[in-house]
C-alpha cells in the first residue's frame, strides 16, 4: 500500500522529527478528520508500505534523514511556484527550494521526484505572461532533475474565497494558452506536464491528463509492478493511485492564502501548539473515548524487476 505524507499538511516542512520518530517506532496513529474519536493505526513497515509518497513546499528539513529513509521506496512531489510572501508567508525562498529539490533528486533518483507548479491563479501581480516566464525559468533550472511536472488551476472553495478574495482561476482561454506554452517549455526541458484534476480537453494542447501520481508513475519510481485494490476515485477527473494519509487538516504552517486544507490561521496556530514530536498522533495525544483500529494492510507489489520497461 501507499502511505501519503503531505496531502493534508506539509509534514516534511514542519513535522520532520515527529515523522522520523514514527518511522523508528514503526507505526502511526491517525484520527478520522470527520470523526476524531475514530483512530486508525498504520504500520510503517517497509514490508507493507510499498511507497512513501511525500508532498512538500520545503524538503530541506528531511534531507539529513535521506540515508535513514533508504529502506523505503519513495516518491516525492515538491511544489515550487513563484508567489510572493503576501500569498505564501512562510514558504522559503524559491531558489533555496530548488537547491533542496536538486539534492533530493540526486539522492533518490530523477524518476522518484516530481515538480508541482500549482495552484495557478490570476491576480494583479500574476497574469498569464508572468506565469509563462516564471515557469520557463524554473523548468530550465530543474532540467535533468525531474521528468514530471504537475499543474492545476485554482479551485474557489468557500475558504479560499474568504481567505483570498483577490484571486481568481484562469479563464478557459487562459488555461489553453498556459497549457500550450507550458507543454512547449516542458518538451524543451525533457519534462512531461501533467494536469491535476482538470478537464481532459487540455490533452489537446500537449498536457497529460491521466493522473499526476498514477500507477505508471509510482511503478516507475519504485521499480515494481503493483496490483492495488480497485476503489472509486475521490474526484471524477482524478486517476491517481492514492493511499492513506497520515496528516491532519488545519496544521500547515505555510499559511498560504489559497490553501485548501487550512480553514483559518488561528486554528492552525492552535493546532500546531498541540504538536508533540514524541506522540504517535501528529496533533495531541491519546484522548478519552478513542477507538483505535488497526488498518488492514498488505503489500501491492506483484514483483520487482530491475529491467521493468515503461513506455
Amino acid at each position: 500500500m501507499i502511505i501519503n505524507i503531505g496531502c493534508r499538511t506539509d509534514i516534511p516542512a514542519f513535522y520532520s522529527k515527529w515523522l522520523m520518530n514514527r518511522i523508528r517506532e514503526g507505526y502511526v496513529l491517525v484520527r478520522n478528520p470527520y470523526n476524531p474519536s475514530q483512530v486508525t493505526k498504520y504500520s510503517l513497515s517497509p514490508n507493507v508500505a510499498d511507497c512513501l509518497a511525500f508532498c512538500t513546499k520545503n524538503p530541506e528539513p528531511m534531507l539529513k534523514y535521506l540515508d535513514e529513509l533508504d529502506i523505503y521506496r519513495q516518491y516525492w512531489f515538491v511544489t515550487i511556484i513563484p508567489y510572493v510572501k503576501d500569498i505564501e508567508p512562510v514558504v522559503p525562498d524559491k531558489e533555496k527550494v530548488i537547491e533542496s529539490f536538486k539534492k533530493l533528486s540526486n539522492h533518490i533518483g530523477i524518476d522518484s521526484i516530481g515538480w508541482r507548479y500549482d495552484p495557478i491563479f490570476i491576480n494583479k501581480e500574476f497574469n498569464v505572461e508572468k506565469h509563462i516566464k516564471c515557469f520557463k525559468d524554473m523548468a530550465e533550472q530543474l532540467k535533468g532533475y525531474t521528468h514530471n511536472c504537475t499543474i492545476s488551476f485554482l479551485d474557489l472553495y468557500e475558504k479560499v474565497k474568504r481567505n483570498a478574495p483577490d484571486l481568481r482561476p484562469p479563464t478557459k482561454e487562459e488555461q489553453i494558452r498556459i497549457a500550450k506554452e507550458f507543454a512547449k517549455i516542458g518538451k524543451s526541458n525533457n519534462i512531461t506536464i501533467h494536469a491535476c484534476c482538470e478537464k481532459n480537453f487540455l490533452s489537446e494542447y500537449g498536457l497529460k491528463c491521466n493522473g499526476c501520481m498514477s500507477q505508471e508513475i509510482i511503478e516507475k519510481s519504485i521499480n515494481c509492478k503493483l496490483e492495488p485494490p480497485k476503489k472509486k476515485n475521490l474526484r471524477q477527473e482524478c486517476n491517481c493511485l492514492m493511499g492513506n494519509d497520515i496528516g491532519a487538516y488545519n496544521t500547515c504552517g505555510h499559511l498560504c492564502k489559497y490553501c485548501y486544507a487550512n480553514s483559518n490561521k488561528g486554528l492552525v496556530i492552535e493546532n500546531m501548539r498541540k504538536h508533540n514530536e514524541d506522540s504517535p498522533f501528529l496533533i495531541g495525544n491519546y484522548e478519552s473515548g478513542d477507538k483505535i483500529a488497526e488498518a488492514k494492510q498488505k503489500s501491492w507489489i506483484t514483483y520487482q524487476n530491475e529491467q521493468i520497461s515503461f513506455i
